[in-house]
C-alpha cells in the first residue's frame, strides 16, 4: 500500500515532490520528468511484493523508503518527517527479517514461499516483533511531533474539516494536545505493546489518516500511509499468536538461537 500510494503521486506528478529533487540539485523541469519513472518503479516493487516477494526487493524498499524520508529534512521540513514515516521503511524491513537473511546471492532473488507445515523460527519472530514495535512507536512519536512541536497547519485544517474548529482553546490547542497524545501512545508501545493498546492504535491511525481524504487530499494519501496502521495491526496479530507460549508483553524476549525454519 505504501509504495502503490507513493507511486501514484509520482505518476500524477505531485508538485509537492519538487523540493525533494531540488535538495539533490535537480531542477524543476527535470523533476517533473523523473516523477512518473519513480512512481512506476514504486508500483512495480509493490506488485512484486504482492505477487512474488523476494529479499532483494524488500531490502530495496527499506533503503529507498528511508532515503526518500531523509529528503524531507534535506528540503527543510524537519526530522519529525523521517520519524513519522517509519511505517514506510519499517514494514518491508520487518518482512525481510521474517524471511531470514539470505545465505547466498541466489537466495536474495528467489521468491519467498510460505511453508505452513513448518513452525516459524521463534528467535526470528521475536526480532520481527521488535522491528514492528519500534516502527509503531516511531511513527506515532513522529506524527505527534507534527502537532506538539511543529504545530502543522495541515493538522488544523484536517481537524477543522470534521467540525472541531470550535473546541475550547482553539485549533492550536487541539493540534498540540493530540500531538502529545500521539507521542504518549508511541512511548506506551515501546514500553508495553499490549494487544488492546495495539488495536486502539490501529483504529486511531485509520481514523487520523482518513482525515487526509476527508479534508480534500487525494485518497492516495490514505493508501500511502498503509504502514501507519498496518504496523500496529501486524504486531497485534503476532503478539496474539504467540501469547500463550511466548508472551511478548512489556519486553520482547529473544529465545536461544534455533535452526533455520
Amino acid at each position: 500500500m505504501c509504495f502503490i500510494g507513493h507511486g501514484a503521486f509520482g505518476i500524477i506528478t505531485k508538485p509537492g515532490w519538487v523540493p525533494f529533487f531540488q535538495a539533490l540539485g535537480i531542477n524543476e523541469a527535470t523533476a517533473f520528468r523523473l516523477m512518473p519513472i519513480i512512481g512506476t518503479s514504486d508500483i512495480t516493487m509493490a506488485i512484486f511484493v504482492l505477487l512474488s516477494p523476494c529479499r532483494i526487493v524488500l531490502a530495496w524498499m527499506s533503503v529507498w523508503a528511508l532515503f526518500t524520508s531523509l529528503l524531507r529534512p534535506m528540503a527543510g521540513q524537519g526530522y519529525w518527517e523521517v520519524i513519522e514515516r517509519a511505517g514506510n521503511y519499517g514494514i518491508p524491513l520487518a518482512f525481510l527479517v521474517m524471511s531470514g537473511w539470505a545465505r547466498s546471492w541466489r537466495e536474495w532473488f528467489e521468491p519467498i514461499l510460505p511453508r505452513p507445515s513448518i513452525e516459524p523460527n521463534q528467535a526470528r519472530m521475536a526480532h520481527v516483533a521488535i522491528v514492528l514495535r519500534i516502527t509503531t512507536g516511531l511513527l506515532l512519536i513522529g506524527h505527534g511531533g507534527y502537532g506538539a512541536f511543529m504545530h502543522k497547519q495541515m493538522l488544523a485544517d484536517q481537524y477543522a474539516s470534521v467540525g472541531l474548529s470550535g473546541v475550547p482553546g482553539g485549533l492550536g490547542t487541539l493540534v498540540s494536545g493530540i500531538g502529545w497524545f500521539d507521542m504518549f501512545l508511541g512511548a506506551a508501545v515501546l514500553v508495553a505493546p499490549l494487544p488492546a493498546l495495539l488495536l486502539f492504535i490501529f483504529a486511531w491511525k485509520v481514523a487520523t489518516e482518513m482525515l487526509y481524504p476527508v479534508s480534500g487530499a487525494p485518497f492516495w494519501e490514505f493508501i500511502e500511509r498503509g504502514g501507519s496502521y498496518g504496523a500496529p495491526l501486524a504486531l497485534f496479530f503476532l503478539i496474539s499468536r504467540r501469547a500463550a507460549r511466548d508472551p511478548i508483553g512489556g519486553s520482547v524476549k529473544v529465545p536461544a538461537r534455533e535452526g533455520v525454519a
